[in-house]
């Protein structure tokens, strides 16, 4: 009978352990299935190939399907389980630093696990159901596995279960030739926040822009402190929906990026954007300094020297407010592109 409980519970522990995404299946006849891939996922969720951004990397079909998608591999089958080498464990898709090996422990779960994160890396978000938490890169957003509390594994008794297939590892001697000696170390980044209607679209186009590191949907310009999407909609906050975009300085520049802006939606449409009408859907340039400023002003007066009406604000940004979660990449998580988005050729 204690045999019995054991591999029950043992049983058990698996299948919760990185969870199973909701309607999937683990056998199926449909040939389109790749199980060589090891990943668990249901043959209409596979593609190809995927490519969020210019500034990550291209995802394979299996890989899409768990870091996109959330699906998950099977136990026992990921390249980093029985992986023990001192380095650090990457995201897949953006290459942020994830996880240290000095965190990582054997579990026996069929999955690799760490009871801590490389601070500020990755976000614990609620799953649908309200029960487990789901680990994602706090970069870009990439599923990579859940968390799990009060196992006694380690002294901290948290355990991070993640895909291998959502991770990459660069041993010490990669990060020493590539002169990345410090986990967490950061690279000098620039911001820049700019609003042209539905920011679904400005977040589309921005995002894939060389140099991008990452990009946020918010709201700024308005009156009330932390508004929310029907407030905003509601045209009672003075709100603009808007694009917060980080970027390395070194890849790109803020005249490029503005440029792009200008480029990608129609700055002669006041308090609106296509079908999209209201205050929220305005077209802003909000700047953080004076080079900013000089630099907008700049491509606004180009823009009228060639006889466009240009109704773009160029207003000096105050907080910004983060956009709920499901509005963030929104076009890259559905699918589809921008409705009243489009690029034409101004400079």
């Amino acid at each position: 009978m204690k045999t019995l409980v054991m591999t029950f519970a043992t049983a058990l522990l698996l299948f919760s352990s990185c969870g199973q995404a909701q309607n999937q299946t683990s056998t199926s006849n449909n040939p389109d299935q790749t199980f060589n891939n090891n990943v668990m996922f249901s043959s209409d969720m596979v593609q190809n190939e995927i490519e969020d951004s210019t500034a990550w990397n291209k995802l394979t079909a299996a890989e899409a399907n768990v870091i996109v998608y959330k699906g998950t591999e099977y136990p026992g089958t990921g390249l980093y389980v029985d992986n023990h080498a001192d380095g650090v464990y990457q995201c897949k898709r953006c290459n942020a630093h994830l996880f240290t090996s000095d965190s990582k422990f054997e579990s026996g779960t069929g999955w690799p696990s760490f009871d801590d994160f490389i601070e500020g890396s990755v976000e614990l978000v609620k799953d649908a159901d309200g029960q487990r938490e789901e680990i994602v890169c706090n970069n870009c957003k990439g599923h990579l596995g859940h968390a799990f509390y009060g196992e006694g594994f380690t002294k901290k008794s948290t355990r991070h279960c993640v895909n291998s297939i959502s991770l990459n590892f660069l041993t010490e001697a990669q990060l020493k030739n590539n002169n990345q000696t410090e986990t967490n170390q950061t690279i000098e980044t620039e911001i820049a926040i700019f609003a042209s209607g539905c920011f679904w679209g400005t977040e589309y186009f921005l995002e894939k822009e060389a140099g991008v590191i990452s990009t946020q949907v918010g709201y700024i310009g308005g009156t009330k402190e932390n508004p929310t999407y029907a407030e905003v909609c509601a045209h009672t906050t003075g709100h603009a929906e808007a694009v917060k975009v980080v970027y390395d300085p070194s890849k790109t520049d803020y005249e490029t990026l503005c440029k792009l802006f200008f480029e990608t939606h129609d700055p002669t449409q006041v308090n609106r954007q296509g079908p999209d009408i209201g205050d929220q859907y305005r077209t802003e340039i909000f700047y953080l300094n004076e080079d900013q400023k000089v630099i907008a002003e700049k491509l606004k007066a180009t823009l009228e020297e060639k006889g466009l009406k240009v109704a773009t604000n160029i207003t000096k940004a105050t907080k910004f407010w983060d956009g709920e979660d499901y509005h963030e990449h929104y076009y890259t998580n559905k699918g589809g592109t921008p409705y009243c988005h489009g690029y034409t050729k101004r400079f």
